[in-house]
């Protein structure tokens, strides 16, 4: 439950500032092409250093990493509170993606190290309901937060809440293996690298999070600048549609867990869901481009129930490829690839929203790049069970 939670307040913090925009605009003076450039800044470090922190997990713990993390970050989401330039802004969401690197190497190395195959279903979809949970409620106590009390207050009450986990997790013993009681036959960084399966996921992860990051960089200001929504009418209709999310998520990951067990292949569990939810990710996108009035919306709803079914496969595939020698590893190559939309997904969003003054190419951009995500996990990834790491290492 406390990795659940840590993700719960790494996507809390992360979105901190996309629901700050509109405000944050204003006060700043700032264009739409500088506000796609700060949200985006946060991926900048967030995805380069995914690989050294996933070594640094396997070699020193991922148990003290995941606590360094978290106090850099929160540390960084109090002191937006109190900057007041574009470029001390800028820094801070340097130094927000570089301690909130740490949240998924470190949690798929504990998971993957302790729970068996046919639990990873349920364990990762808990701690995607963590994670999805964080858009939900940090938008709506966000928009309360600033409401009531301004932009800033919301940075120093989010990351004074995040430093608060590290109470509990101080008194957690999380036995790790050292390099000398690691099997030999694990594999080298290159030999991950060299691996077809690795590039499968990486592109589904990419593709997945460009849409995901999409959304959740550009959802509030897109609801209030084009759909006319109250700050409150924002937060209120943004939460509900990540806590969809969410709950699909931990009901997704439960599922395929019971599909295994009855003895469905975990490959056709899983690619099943991972590729329906590419394609219906396509639909949605243009239904909101194209289509005006409520059924835009309740596409939205729509593509946060696939997008959540299918969280707990986007990090259970790479701990069943991987296995427990290699996971840490593996997931900060795939999650420092996937990120890289974190990247692009904003500015591309906010470039494109300044030149036309519209949303609809955003989401048909994000249609096209969902087509790639079903090539990705289902055409590249192969069979997925654990790989043989003393063939491949021999190789």
């Amino acid at each position: 439950m406390l990795l659940a939670a840590v993700l719960f307040l790494n996507y809390v913090d992360r979105g901190a500032l996309p629901t700050a925009l509109p405000l944050l605009r204003g006060d700043m003076q700032l264009n739409e092409s500088q506000l796609g450039l700060l949200v985006s800044a946060f991926f900048w470090t967030y995805a380069t250093v995914q690989i050294p922190v996933g070594w640094l997990a396997e070699r020193y713990g991922a148990h003290r990493v995941l606590a360094a993390g978290l106090t850099l970050w929160a540390t960084s989401t109090m002191l937006v509170g109190v900057t007041h330039g574009f470029t001390t802004l800028l820094i801070l969401r340097w130094t927000l993606g570089l301690g909130e690197s740490a949240g998924f190497p470190c949690t798929s190395k504990l998971l993957a190290a302790t729970v068996p195959v046919e639990s990873l279903g349920t364990a990762n979809g808990i701690v995607a309901f963590g994670y999805l949970m964080g858009p939900a409620v940090g938008i709506y106590l966000g928009g309360l937060l600033i409401d009531s009390y301004g932009w800033r207050a919301m940075f120093f009450v989010f990351g004074a809440a995040s430093l608060l986990w590290l109470l509990p997790w101080s008194r957690v013993s999380v036995r790790q293996n050292s390099p000398r009681t690691q099997s030999a036959e694990a594999p080298g960084t290159q030999t991950i690298l060299g691996t077809r399966a690795l590039w499968g996921t990486a592109l589904g992860h990419f593709c997945g999070n460009y849409t995901f990051y999409f959304m959740l960089s550009w959802l509030p200001y897109y609801l209030v600048t084009e759909r006319g929504f109250s700050n409150l009418e924002m937060s209120r209709f943004a939460s509900s549609a990540f806590l969809v999310n969410a709950v699909f998520a931990m009901s997704g990951g439960w599922c395929i867990d019971r599909f295994v067990k009855r003895g469905v292949s975990a490959n056709a569990a899983y690619k099943s869901v991972l590729g329906a939810a590419a394609l219906v990710a396509v639909v949605c996108m243009l239904c909101v481009a194209l289509v005006a009035g409520p059924v835009a919306l309740a596409c939205i709803f729509v593509y946060q129930a696939l997008c959540g079914a299918s969280s707990p496969g986007v990090f259970a595939v790479p701990q069943i490829l991987a296995g427990p020698d290699a996971a840490g590893r593996w997931v900060g190559i795939q999650n420092s690839i996937g990120n890289l939309a974190g990247i692009i997904a904003p500015w591309l969003t906010g470039f494109v929203v300044y030149r036309t003054g519209h949303f609809a190419m955003a989401f048909v951009v994000a249609a096209a790049v969902s087509v790639l995500g079903f090539v990705g996990w289902v055409l590249m990834v192969p069979r997925i069970r654990q790989l043989d790491w003393a063939i491949s290492c021999a190789a």
